[in-house]
């Protein structure tokens, strides 16, 4: 029966997973479900969406008495973050060309360090990371292996370097730098990357949002506050500048300890408060589309790898305990968002979003926990921390799209306006 119903998914439209979905286990009342015994839960597979760790300032701020030195010093390597990777595509051939990295080293900083560079602090927030994982899985739970075993861990990043060392050091912080095996991390073509909003792949996400981001400097209440910090800084006349850049900077100056403008320090709950605010304006959560163009795709590998647990006739070796994925903050603001859990917060450096999947020993029914920062959530449409697989999917199946339908999806014609929003 459940082979069947996970055959079926494949071709099923978005919104009727509720009604497949549960059949995966028997139906329960509220009073059931507060009722579980933990005890009798068994861990069977890990996901791990993760932003990489601190680094330098995508771009500088306009006035340079404003910025400050990043100097190559702080790019030093700690010594237990050392550990040998291999990157490939997603088929396991050569590692794609990264753009980004390419458009990086266009900009050189202040001080001689190039835009987005992971820094010594960056990689001692991943290694931390990984050893926060270790105690989960590894100590706590004897789920992992104490060495790395490429049968259990699934790697994939973004084909930018400091996501690829950030993996890095998350890795020896997991498995204190022992391997049984090579590290292989995986990588897409930045054309068909689905590990961040990708605006250059999906045209009708490119339409939908184009001109929000000045737009969202614009309205009432961003606007005051953003002419207040500017005049603060002597930029008012600074048209590129939105919270956006203001928060980049001052975030990767805090991590860092180094002395921001007096200004930014000042507004540093406002300034993170309005980018915030410009992200929401951009991608709104009540654009269902827009969300399932930014991370559609990527709810539905999620989504795959729980189904393949799930599924008995799953051929053995098919399946990882740990599924990594290095991503940013403009991933997972709107995954955060698409399971209604975000908290109105940039998500920091080095923050992960864990998914955990159990089924009971006994009822063998399905569950899913959910953390983020370390704290467990109640995503949407669960009754619980602890939520029946079933209800977590459907909350997925909001936003989740195939390739073939988010390719359908991204390039139908935009026949219609979306308001004042545009």
């Amino acid at each position: 029966m459940i082979s069947r119903i996970l055959r079926v998914r494949m071709w099923a439209p978005v919104g009727v997973l509720t009604s497949l979905a549960y059949c995966l286990h028997q139906r329960r009342g509220a009073d059931d479900q507060n009722s579980v015994d933990r005890s009798l839960l068994e861990l069977k597979m890990v996901q791990v969406v993760f932003r990489h760790g601190a680094r330098s300032p995508l771009k500088a701020l306009p006035r340079e008495e404003q910025q400050v030195e990043w100097k190559p010093q702080l790019l030093e390597v700690p010594p237990q973050t050392r550990l040998d990777y291999t990157v490939t595509n997603l088929a396991g051939g050569p590692k794609p060309h990264s753009p980004f990295d390419s458009q990086y080293h266009e900009t050189t900083l202040k001080g001689g360090m190039f835009a987005g560079q992971l820094t010594k602090v960056g990689m001692q927030q991943m290694f931390a990371l990984g050893e926060r994982l270790r105690k989960n899985y590894v100590e706590d739970i004897p789920f992992l292996s104490p060495t790395f075993n490429p049968l259990e861990v699934f790697i994939r990043s973004t084909n930018i370097y400091r996501n690829l060392e950030s993996t890095r050091c998350l890795l020896a912080g997991l498995f204190q730098c022992q391997k049984e095996g090579p590290i292989i991390i995986h990588t897409d073509e930045a054309s068909s990357e689905v590990l961040y909003p990708n605006y250059q792949n999906c045209q009708r996400l490119r339409e939908r949002t184009r001109g929000r981001r000045q737009a969202a400097s614009l309205q009432p209440g961003i606007s005051e506050d953003l002419k207040k910090v500017k005049e603060g800084m002597g930029i008012a006349g600074s048209d590129g500048v939105d919270f956006l850049i203001l928060l980049d900077n001052m975030a990767a100056e805090q991590v860092h300890s180094l002395p921001s403008c007096p200004t930014l320090k000042r507004f540093a709950w406002m300034i993170e408060q309005r980018a915030v605010d410009t992200a929401l304006y951009i991608l709104q959560r009540e654009d269902r589309e827009s969300l399932q163009m930014a991370v559609g795709q990527f709810l539905h590998i999620l989504e795959s790898n729980l189904l393949k647990v799930v599924d008995p006739a799953t051929p053995p070796g098919k399946t990882r305990k740990l599924y990594l994925y290095a991503a940013h903050d403009v991933t997972l603001m709107p995954l955060l968002m698409a399971l209604g859990i975000f908290d109105h917060k940039w998500p920091p450096f080095a923050v992960d979003l864990t998914m955990e999947l159990y089924q009971h020993r006994e009822s063998k029914e399905w569950f899913v926990q959910l953390y983020y920062r370390g704290e467990e959530q109640v995503p949407e449409g669960c009754p619980d921390r602890l939520c029946p697989l079933d209800k977590f999917l459907n909350t997925m199946s909001v936003y989740t799209l195939s390739p073939e339908k988010y390719h359908t999806l991204c390039s139908e014609a935009q026949v219609m306006g979306l308001g004042n929003s545009e």
